[in-house]
């Protein structure tokens, strides 16, 4: 019962708190006041807290700061990432350009012309805001915008397949990330998938058989996160394009990664651009914003104007539709293709695909001589560091099994495990996340702006000291 006595109240314990976090409302202060004191008890009571000393109030109070300073947190915090995905999934996707975070902020912070069209004072389309810039960079008719590719996906279907059969390859029925399975959503659609071919070749004739007076469309799927390979065969867009519209049938396709330009010249091959895709005949193409095109989080879909124009009247493109912000970032985004080599420059997701492999090892060596001062004296270190050939990743299902060259700077830690090392950088203010090979944690210059080289170093210092 001498325990139980010693509690400080809760009166006492707001006051001080009151104090470290000015900012906190009363009332949530009091609730973790309320919780710290009840577990504090149940402590006693499970025989965990023997000693009033833990009871005293610097002692209790302490421990329902970190609590308060925990829960304050935002939960969508910045992370540094480290691990060399550029498209990385986990970690938001794509990095926006400067441009496109001007263009949020200014978007954000007041009223603007959304739904308002400035010439005539009367209301407006908010898909006229990037449609024009779509058009003009992937030669396309028309286009419309969606919150993501699945909901692009799920309109086109929806508006040009309802009640009737979509023919699709068996090997294209693919499942993403985030268990999105193309079957499952043209189901939500109320179209009828019509399987054909087998798993690892589908010929022109399989797509023939399956023709019958319920057809709608020809849809193609690209492989954008998994490879066939071997004895294996497809039938190429644009003869399938032509046979479609032989038959009187729009050839729709999912891209979905949705790259505006060649990376080939940087050894990332077998993705064909959204113009490449519109010149080979296909009616409506989909893709997404936050992938390799660089942008926010979009679904896009673009194609003739007679199928784009039919969408755009379907009501659940109301549902679906994007918010200033993402239009903003959007549009300040397309805005820079229109200059190929500004793209490359200004995208973070087009800079980090396209740098070189001595950029990074010189990009590595920086980072490396920048974590030094974080290892301890040389006479009691903490870590030792190392560099190491190794490989980055797209991302985001984006060229799959298409590594890119890098120097990863390899950290070993001697008094914890890389596990732990790794535990401690997650918790830290600023979480660094990176890779694990056996007694290393790794970080990938490539995905790393210089700016963050000396906080790394600060996080790394804390977590090995």
């Amino acid at each position: 019962m001498s325990l139980y006595r010693a509690l400080p109240s809760v009166d006492a314990c707001l006051k001080a708190l009151e104090t470290l976090f000015p900012a906190v409302p009363h009332a949530v202060l009091a609730a973790h006041v309320r919780r710290g004191l009840d577990d504090l008890r149940s402590g006693i009571r499970e025989g965990r807290i023997t000693s009033a000393d833990e009871l005293a109030l610097p002692a209790v109070v302490s421990r329902i700061g970190s609590a308060v300073d925990e829960a304050e947190k935002p939960k969508l915090r910045r992370v540094i990432n480290g691990a060399g995905v550029v498209v990385h999934t986990n970690l938001g996707r794509s990095v926006l350009a400067r441009e496109a975070q001007e263009a949020v902020r200014v978007a954000a912070e007041g009223y603007c012309n959304l739904e308002f069209d400035l010439a005539t004072g009367e209301r407006g389309h908010r898909m006229d805001l990037v449609e024009g810039l779509l058009c003009d960079i992937t030669g396309a008719e028309a286009a419309l915008v969606v919150n993501n590719n699945a909901a692009a996906v799920l309109l086109m279907l929806d508006t040009l397949c309802k009640g009737g059969e979509v023919v699709i390859s068996r090997g294209q029925l693919v499942e993403v990330g985030g268990s999105f399975r193309i079957p499952d959503v043209m189901a939500r659609s109320g179209a009828t998938l019509r399987e054909v071919g087998a798993t690892n070749r589908t010929h022109l004739a399989d797509y023939e058989e399956a023709l019958n007076e319920s057809t709608r469309a020809l849809l193609w799927v690209h492989p954008s996160n998994y490879r066939i390979i071997g004895f294996h065969s497809s039938v190429p867009a644009r003869e399938l394009s032509d046979f479609a519209h032989s038959k009187g049938l729009p050839m729709l396709e999912d891209l979905g990664s949705g790259s505006l330009i060649d990376l080939s010249p940087w050894g990332l091959h077998d993705e064909p651009t959204v113009p490449e895709v519109v010149r080979s005949g296909v009616d409506v193409v989909t893709f997404s914003g936050d992938k390799v095109l660089g942008g926010p989080q979009a679904g896009i879909i673009v194609g003739k104007k007679e199928y784009i124009s039919r969408m755009k009247r379907n009501q659940l493109l109301r549902a679906l539709r994007c918010d200033k912000l993402t239009l903003a970032a959007l549009e300040a985004t397309l805005r820079l293709y229109r200059d190929r080599d500004v793209a490359l420059s200004s995208i973070p997701t087009l800079r980090r695909l396209t740098m070189s492999a001595g950029e990074l090892r010189l990009r590595a060596e920086a980072l490396r001589d920048a974590l030094l001062p974080a290892l301890g004296t040389e006479g009691s270190p903490l870590a030792a560091l190392s560099l190491k050939e190794g490989f980055s990743r797209v991302g985001g299902g984006s060229f799959p099994e298409q590594g890119m060259a890098t120097t990863l700077v390899c950290i070993r830690p001697l008094a914890c495990s890389a596990v732990e090392l790794r535990e401690r950088l997650l918790a830290a203010d600023i979480p660094v996340a990176g890779r694990l090979e056996d007694e290393y944690f790794m970080l990938d210059p490539r995905t790393i702006e210089d700016a963050v080289f000396e906080t790394i170093a600060a996080m790394l210092a804390s977590a090995l000291g």
